[in-house]
């Protein structure tokens, strides 16, 4: 049933309408003249046509075609594609090209892409355009008449019946929620990076107040006296990366002071120094089976180094701001960074070219990590982490729901993820699925302002079963899984998950 203020409305835009389509030759109708000091003398027939063409095609689109009288006297109430909707007599009729093809309203409106309509001889008679007995692109269909709309075809129609319908959402893996088990504190500056050791017996930390400490893991994760190994002193401002050879006894680190250093973990001395960067080194990777090393910074490019002949092999240039995280591969593309101009680059690194640019992010890329039952990685930013497809680069999906700058980024055998953020928030994720089974804030130290609540860098020992985090207030947290607990005493929440999918 229309309404008052519709029948209103439109009876206003109609008067308004005969009022611009008064006919060209009537005497209001004039040209005006600025030689008459204001006043409208004179006709002037294209101006005024052209105008009034205008504002009925623009203006009163809305009302074309409403309420004009047929030659048998009915009212046409609605035209569509040379579908009129007539009445006459009290009774609807729907009426193309001078033919009845219906009564009482019975025709339906499909919406639907570029379809074809075929008529099989019913109520409305044939209909033949072209002797085929099809009208195409069709956007009504009239009683008798029957849709051709091939499977392959993709309808407006057909996908909103599917999402009503429901599409089958994946189950996320039921994952433990995580708890601290122990802290431990040593350092005088921010945690900034972590890196374990291959054997699992021992990790190192990095910190702003220029130092990096070796500890034991064991004994680190019981929060036992004795943990502190060794202390490295040779950077002279705040260490931002580490990492550990698995095949060699060497620690590479590489700090604000742009240098990058190899040390002989058998001497506990610096035996290398890698030349090059312009400024502060945000970050580094080994590759996996080659024995060159990746590093990245405010100079805004990858240098790539021979470990051994401390020879600079490659500098991957393009990016526009800082590099902040590096993520390597041993197939194509072996090399995958992550930049502060919001731009993700997979690499070549035989070519030492870019193989694609990803620009989906709006913020700062900071951490980048992957899952080893899968060949993708995963990038963090402060508007969401999004999931790609290693190979080309390919676009999967969102993991939504951390709103903070994101730091960092660990990844288990698992599948559980984690993010860390410089407000202290940390979220575990199902990697597969992108499902949140966890939101919890991390504690700061007695004595703590509450501003130091943040997350720099986080790391999973080799077995996965230990999560180590650096942090703001100088410490170093190792959370384990909370025991004792199961799918039937926690389990996922599906109608949120579904809601939110």
């Amino acid at each position: 049933m229309t309404s008052l203020s519709e029948t209103s409305s439109s009876t206003s835009l109609k008067r308004t309408r005969e009022l611009f389509q008064t006919p060209v030759h009537h005497p209001l109708v004039k040209r005006y003249n600025p030689s008459s000091q204001g006043q409208y003398t004179g006709n002037d027939r294209g101006a005024v046509e052209a105008k009034v063409s205008y504002k009925v095609a623009t203006g009163y689109k809305s009302v074309t075609g409403l309420d004009e009288e047929d030659e048998d006297g009915g009212q046409v109430k609605k035209v569509v594609d040379g579908v009129r909707e007539k009445v006459k007599d009290g009774v609807k009729r729907n009426v193309m090209d001078g033919k009845s093809v219906g009564e009482k309203g019975e025709g339906r409106l499909l919406i639907t892409g570029p379809s074809e309509v075929e008529y099989d001889g019913g109520k409305g008679g044939e209909q033949k355009e072209d002797g085929s007995g099809k009208v195409g692109n069709a956007l009504v269909l009239l009683p008798g008449q029957k849709s051709t709309v091939k499977k392959s075809q993709t309808t407006t129609a057909l996908a909103i019946d599917k999402r009503n319908k429901g599409v089958k959402i994946e189950t996320p893996t039921w994952h433990a929620k995580w708890r601290i088990s122990s802290v431990i504190s040593g350092h005088l500056g921010w945690v900034r990076s972590i890196a374990v050791d291959p054997t699992n017996l021992f990790f190192v930390t990095g910190s702003a107040d220029r130092t990096i400490k070796i500890w034991d893991l064991p004994l680190a994760a019981t929060a036992s006296d004795g943990a502190l190994k060794l202390t490295l002193t040779g950077h002279i401002n705040a260490i931002r990366g580490l990492v550990v050879s698995e095949r060699h006894p060497y620690l590479f680190s590489v700090g604000e002071d742009k240098m990058v250093k190899c040390w002989d973990l058998e001497y506990n001395k610096v035996i290398r120094h890698y030349h090059g960067h312009l400024s502060g080194v945000f970050c580094c990777s080994l590759h996996p089976t080659l024995d060159v090393l990746m590093t990245g910074g405010r100079d805004s490019v990858c240098r790539v180094w021979d470990i051994r002949t401390k020879n600079q092999v490659h500098v991957l240039s393009g990016h526009d701001g800082t590099v902040g995280a590096i993520q390597t591969n041993s197939t194509d593309p072996q090399v995958i960074t992550g930049s502060h101009d919001q731009t993700v680059k997979l690499w070549d690194l035989a070519a030492g070219k870019c193989m694609t640019t990803l620009t989906n992010h709006k913020k700062s890329i900071r951490a980048i990590t992957k899952w080893s039952n899968e060949h993708t990685f995963l990038t963090g930013a402060a508007d969401s982490l999004k999931k790609w497809q290693t190979k080309d680069g390919r676009f999967i999906s969102n993991f939504r729901g951390h709103n903070a700058v994101i730091n960092a980024l660990a990844c288990n055998d698992d599948g559980v993820v984690v993010s860390g953020a410089d407000n202290g928030t940390m979220k575990f994720w199902d990697y597969k699925t992108g499902y949140c089974f966890q939101d919890t804030e991390t504690v700061v130290q007695p004595g703590s302002l509450d501003a130091e609540r943040g997350v720099y860098s986080l790391a999973y020992d080799v077995t996965g079963t230990r999560l180590i985090s650096g942090e703001a207030d100088k410490t170093i947290k190792i959370w384990k899984e909370v025991e004792g607990t199961d799918e039937e005493s926690d389990p996922i929440d599906m109608k949120a998950w579904r809601k939110k999918v």
